[in-house]
């Protein structure tokens, strides 16, 4: 589990959250068995999608950010509910790359930058907002900025971190998103650059010991910040037989009718956590009906 901690300036014309996710990018790491890489791309765009859910209304209300860079790692996938639960896919999630010129994990080049950006959020209208923009870096905290600005008009910083370690185990993980109304005074603007601008990474923020409480403080110090509220976060998938068997009735009665006439047990596993679900033909007959 993580702890997700939201802050708000004392003229609430801004508001700061921070999030740890080292044991939610973990479970990533080992029910997807990632790659370094691939474990920092996956983890980065699934903490952003945790602060994005979490800043949803509503009980029911969901987010899902897709992200295709047509580069080796393929499609991203992550979904969050309106606490901040987390589930997430990748379609390659072993890439092998060189480094970036910084020594670092190559994210971009992994993600790749040829492609967009869709956020989707299900509130519970006739039909979800979708809003789709270009990736602009692959780095994807940019990208996450990049919409926010582009898509919602809402002035956005986003800092995202994953450190690996040399056995592919995850060190930490973690991120901010900071987020201006439209009275935000310019004042308040430069305060906020400033702030960030002063700041180190997010890992080394967390590998020193900076708690996710102060963090989001530190985003907003200078403008009487108080912490207004937190949410316990964890890998999440709510998948289930149910779900599964309405998905297989969706194939339509000719497709039901063909895997039940092959005699054998059809198996259907679940993208985010790799649980699997076993239908005799029988039971796929009855599907078929239903």
């Amino acid at each position: 589990m993580g702890i997700l901690k939201r802050a708000i300036s004392a003229d609430a014309s801004v508001v700061a959250m921070a999030v740890d996710t080292t044991d939610i990018v973990s479970k990533i790491e080992q029910i997807h068995e990632t790659s370094a890489v691939t474990t920092a791309a996956l983890g980065r765009l699934t903490t952003a999608a945790s602060m994005i859910g979490y800043s949803l209304k509503n009980k029911n209300d969901s987010v899902t950010i897709r992200m295709d860079g047509k580069g080796p790692a393929g499609v991203l996938i992550a979904v969050s509910d309106y606490m901040g639960n987390v589930k997430s896919y990748i379609t390659q999630p072993v890439v092998e790359i060189p480094l970036n010129k910084h020594g670092k994990l190559d994210v971009a080049g992994a993600v790749g930058t040829d492609g967009t950006l869709s956020v989707i959020k299900d509130i519970g209208l006739r039909e979800p907002f979708t809003g789709i923009i270009p990736i602009v870096s692959g780095e994807i905290a940019e990208d996450i900025a990049y919409y926010f600005a582009n898509s919602e008009q809402v002035p956005t910083v986003c800092g995202l971190g994953v450190l690996v370690n040399p056995d592919l185990s995850v060190n930490c993980a973690g991120g901010y998103l900071i987020q201006l109304l439209p009275f935000a005074s310019e004042e308040v603007i430069s305060t906020i650059e400033k702030n960030v601008n002063s700041l180190p990474s997010v890992t080394q923020m967390m590998s020193s010991g900076m708690d996710m409480g102060t963090l989001a403080l530190k985003l907003l110090e200078g403008l009487e910040p108080n912490l207004l509220d937190e949410s316990v976060v964890e890998y999440r998938c709510d998948c289930s037989e149910e779900r599964v068997s309405r998905a297989l009735i969706s194939l339509g009665g000719e497709e039901l009718e063909a895997m039940a006439a092959e005699g054998i047990d059809t198996e259907v596993a679940c993208h985010f956590c790799n649980k699997k679900y076993s239908f005799t033909p029988d039971e796929i007959r009855k599907l078929k009906k239903s």
